[in-house]
């Protein structure tokens, strides 16, 4: 044999061997402890989960094996069936993770009710036979072993909605970490027959939501961080910067208010857009996100409702109307900009547009360093010559 054709088929070798780990990974080649099988596998489509199980119709029990490599290392996964909806909220839960303490993995169950209580809980039905298992070949990849038994409208139904789940360390006192919100981790629910079919498969449920919801998501963030992380700086920037030119005096004024005016009805489209988002997404809570939104959409209409009280400039009112102004303007300015990068770390985008939109709020900032000084000298140098004249 030629060295040529030797390196080739070393080549080749090797090709292989670097593809195998990724071909294998489905959910006919997983194996785990126990004697049990299990004759319906499927290959879940998000958080690269598999999903084994096996029911007996005569006492209506499903047996699963979930797996999953959890979010992080130290991470958890969860399983779940639930009832009377398709998302998590409302779902029986199988939790599993590492005990922080000895190291071994253990399974706990969650009756969510909410995203906020994330607590060990007794489930709606009865389920048994719980054991969790590491796989430290895959990865650190988690397993869960359970019986369930299956509510009896769910077994006239013949299908039931499962929910599955992975999440980062475990928060202090052993309570479950929240999870992403990242497109597969919202997408991560599909329908279960009960008694399985030839290919195995699920049938995807609510994947046209969860895309509607991922795009209003999206929406939200554009609108809100164009309005509130954008045009209102730079509304500031004019009314502080451009008055000082005489000859810029009335277009500065102009200008300033159909930025801000453009910016709160952007503003307010986002902010409603975000009142929908909630409404639709039962149990997620962002509270602090939440309440400086509402804090800005009030102080922003104040502001505009000001304009039309604005008293004259000799007006004896005028001096308290302008503290006024220019404090809730301040206020709208700071809130506006904390809020935007909260809303950047719930959305959670690629770092691209985190870095671009520091780059923008730089640039304005730079901007404003240098017209502050161009202002300060300017006004140095007006008063240094009011103070020549006789």
């Amino acid at each position: 044999m030629s060295s040529s054709s030797v390196r080739t088929s070393l080549s080749l070798l090797f090709l292989a061997l670097l593809i195998s780990p990724a071909v294998s990974q489905t959910c006919k080649s997983q194996t785990f402890s126990g004697d049990k099988t299990y004759p319906h596998c499927l290959d879940l489509p998000q958080l690269k989960a598999f999903l084994h199980y096996s029911y007996d119709a005569a006492n209506t029990t499903l047996a699963v094996v979930f797996s999953a490599p959890p979010a992080k290392p130290g991470g958890w996964i969860a399983w779940a069936i639930n009832p009377k909806g398709t998302g998590m909220v409302g779902a029986q839960t199988l939790v599993a993770y590492k005990d922080p303490g000895n190291g071994v993995a253990v399974v706990k169950t969650l009756n969510i009710s909410s995203y906020s209580s994330l607590v060990p809980s007794k489930l709606a039905f009865d389920v048994w036979d719980m054991k969790a298992e590491e796989a430290a070949r895959d990865g650190g990849t988690l397993r869960i072993f359970a019986r369930v038994k299956v509510p009896a409208d769910l077994v006239a139904k013949g299908k039931v909605n499962q929910v599955w789940q992975v999440g980062p360390e475990l928060g202090p006192g052993g309570m479950i970490g929240k999870h992403a919100f990242d497109p597969p981790n919202l997408a991560s629910m599909s329908s279960l027959d009960l008694k399985g079919d030839n290919s195995g498969s699920t049938t995807i449920s609510g994947g046209g939501e969860v895309n509607a919801k991922i795009k209003k998501r999206n929406i939200h963030g554009i609108l809100n961080a164009v309005s509130w992380g954008i045009l209102f700086p730079i509304g500031a920037i004019i009314a502080r910067y451009m008055r000082i030119f005489e000859s810029a005096d009335p277009a500065w004024f102009y200008l300033h208010v159909s930025c801000q005016f453009s910016a709160y009805v952007i503003g307010v489209a986002g902010w409603g857009t975000g009142l929908k988002l909630g409404s639709e997404s039962e149990g997620i809570r962002f509270t602090g996100h939440r309440n400086i939104g509402i804090a800005l959409f009030a102080l922003a209409t104040i502001q505009m409702f000001a304009m039309l009280l604005r008293p004259k400039k000799d007006h004896k009112y005028r001096f308290y109307w302008n503290i006024y102004h220019h404090g809730v303007g301040y206020a709208i300015l700071i809130l506006g900009l904390i809020n935007v990068f909260k809303g950047i770390n719930i959305l959670n985008p690629q770092d691209t547009y985190k870095t671009a939109y520091i780059a923008v709020i730089a640039i304005l900032g730079g901007i404003a360093l240098l017209l502050e000084a161009v202002t300060w000298v300017i006004v140095l140098k007006r008063k240094s010559n009011n103070s020549m004249k006789p």
